[in-house]
C-alpha cells in the first residue's frame, strides 16, 4: 500500500452535548471513529490518529481494538484548527490521505477515488442546494480547484457557490511536509486552516483536482440528530447487504443489526428484531420483537419476544415467548414460555416447562445449573444452583429443586394441598 492516512479526531464536539468524546459515540455497535479506521485500513498500512480532547480515553479504546495505529497529540493551545492538527505529523508514503474521525459512513470505494489520479491534491467536493455552513470551493474554467474559502470569510459572490468542501484531502506528502509549517492563523477564527494548502498549491501552479462525492458518506456527525441520521443510513446498508446474501427480513426497517454480527445460511428475522454485538446466526429464525446479544444461534428459533443474552449458545433449540437465556448453552432443547435460564448447560431432548427459573445468584455469587438429556421439567419449577440434574429425569410442576437429581428419577417438592371448606364465604360473606 502506497497511501498513508491521517485521521483527525482532536475536536471537543461540544454540539454533541455529552461527556463522551464525539468520535466514541457508537453507530451500529462501533464508535464512529472505528468506522473511519476500518475504511482506512482497507487502503493503507500507515494510519495516524490525531488526538487532543480526552486523548487518553480515545487512545486506550483504540488500542483495545486495533494494532499498529500511530497517535499524534495536537498542540491545540498553540495551533488550533485542522491545519494545526497536522503540525508535527509524519507519514511514510508518498501520498497522504487526510480524513475526519466524525465521518463514519465513508467507504473504501470513495477513498480509492480520492487517492487515484496524478493531481498534486485531490479534494472531496459536494454540490449542495443549500451550502450554508460549509466552506466554498471555487473551481476554474479548467475544472481544477482555484481556492477554498470558509463561509465566515466568503464574499457575497462566493456565498452563491454550491460546491462545498467535504473536508477530505489526498495530498502528495512532499507538498504536505512543506506547506504545513507555512500555515498561519490570519483569519476570522484565528485558526490554522488545512484548507490553506490548496491556495499554496495553486500559487505554485500545482494541480488541485475536485473529486465530487456523495453527501451521505462525507457529512460529519456533530450532534445527536446527526448521529441518529448516520445510524439510519448505516442500518440500511447493513440490512441491504445481508438481504443480498439471502437473509429474509420482515419489515426490515424495524430491524436492528450490529455491524459486528454475522448471519449464515437461511436466516429469518421478523419485525422488531434486534441483533446486537458480535452475534453469530446460522440457519435460524428470530421471531418478532426478540433480542439477541453477543450470542451464537444455530439451527434454532427464538421468540416471539425472546431474549438471548451474552455468552449464550443455542443449537437445534427452540425458545419461545418471554424466555430469557443468559450465559447458557442449550443443545436440542425446547423452552416454550415464560422462563429464565441463566448460567445453565442443558442437553438434547430436554423440555423446559413454562415459568421455569434457574436460581443462579445468591446475592454474592453466580452458580451453574447442569441439566442432562431427555429431562422433563414441569411448569413453575425453581432450580436452585449449584445443581446437577442427570439424564432421563422428571421434575414435577411447582417444585423447588435444591439437590442434585440422579438419572431416571422423579423429583418433586410440594407442600401437601390443604382445603378449608367454605372459607370464601367466611371471608367475603354470603351473596
Amino acid at each position: 500500500m502506497s497511501i498513508s492516512v491521517v485521521i483527525l479526531a482532536a475536536g471537543q464536539g461540544t454540539r454533541m452535548k455529552s461527556t463522551t468524546p464525539k468520535v466514541l459515540h457508537e453507530i451500529s455497535g462501533k464508535p464512529m471513529l472505528f468506522h473511519a479506521i476500518d475504511a482506512a485500513q482497507q487502503i493503507s498500512d500507515d494510519i495516524t490518529v490525531v488526538l487532543y480532547h480526552q486523548a487518553e480515553r480515545i487512545q486506550k479504546q483504540i488500542e483495545e481494538s486495533y494494532e499498529g495505529i500511530i497517535f499524534h497529540m495536537q498542540d491545540a493551545q498553540k495551533f488550533p484548527g485542522t491545519g494545526g492538527a497536522m503540525k508535527g505529523v509524519n507519514t511514510r508514503h508518498s501520498r497522504t490521505l487526510i480524513l475526519n474521525g466524525d465521518m463514519p459512513l465513508i467507504t473504501k470505494a470513495s477513498l480509492e477515488a480520492l487517492t487515484s489520479g496524478s493531481a498534486d491534491i485531490n479534494m472531496s467536493v459536494i454540490k449542495l442546494n443549500d451550502p450554508s455552513g460549509y466552506g466554498r470551493v471555487i473551481i476554474d474554467e479548467h475544472g481544477n480547484v482555484q481556492e477554498i474559502v470558509e463561509q465566515k470569510d466568503c464574499s457575497e459572490a462566493q456565498l452563491l457557490t454550491q460546491s462545498v468542501n467535504a473536508g477530505i484531502y489526498a495530498v502528495n506528502t512532499e507538498l504536505l511536509e512543506r506547506f504545513i509549517p507555512q500555515l498561519d492563523n490570519n483569519n476570522a477564527q484565528s485558526e490554522y486552516y488545512l484548507t490553506d494548502i490548496v491556495k499554496m498549491a495553486v500559487d505554485e501552479s500545482r494541480v488541485v483536482h475536485p473529486v465530487f462525492v456523495e453527501e451521505e458518506e462525507f457529512k460529519g456527525v456533530n450532534s445527536k440528530l446527526d448521529l441518529a441520521h448516520a445510524e439510519e443510513i448505516m442500518q440500511t446498508r447493513i440490512r441491504n447487504e445481508w438481504m443480498r446474501q439471502g437473509v429474509t427480513m420482515r419489515l426490515p426497517q424495524s430491524i436492528y443489526i450490529d455491524c459486528r454480527a454475522t448471519l449464515e445460511g437461511e436466516c429469518i428475522l421478523e419485525n422488531g428484531v434486534s441483533i446486537q454485538g458480535a452475534s453469530r446466526l446460522k440457519n435460524s429464525h428470530i421471531k418478532a420483537n426478540s433480542v439477541v446479544e453477543d450470542a451464537v444461534i444455530e439451527d434454532s428459533s427464538v421468540g416471539p419476544m425472546g431474549r438471548v443474552r451474552p455468552n449464550s449458545v443455542l443449537k437445534d433449540t427452540h425458545i419461545g415467548n418471554f424466555v430469557e437465556v443468559k450465559k447458557s448453552t442449550l443443545n436440542g432443547v425446547k423452552a416454550g414460555h415464560l422462563s429464565y435460564l441463566g448460567d445453565a448447560d442443558i442437553d438434547e431432548g430436554t423440555n423446559i416447562g413454562a415459568g421455569t427459573i434457574t436460581c443462579n445468584y445468591d446475592g454474592k455469587n453466580k452458580y451453574q445449573t447442569k441439566i442432562g438429556k431427555n429431562v422433563f421439567i414441569g411448569s413453575d419449577t425453581q432450580l436452585v444452583a449449584p445443581l446437577t440434574i442427570e439424564d432421563d429425569v422428571m421434575i414435577a410442576a411447582g417444585s423447588t429443586i435444591t439437590k442434585d437429581v440422579a438419572q431416571g428419577d422423579l423429583a418433586l417438592s410440594r407442600t401437601p394441598m390443604k382445603t378449608i371448606k367454605g372459607f370464601f364465604y367466611k371471608f367475603f360473606g354470603e351473596k
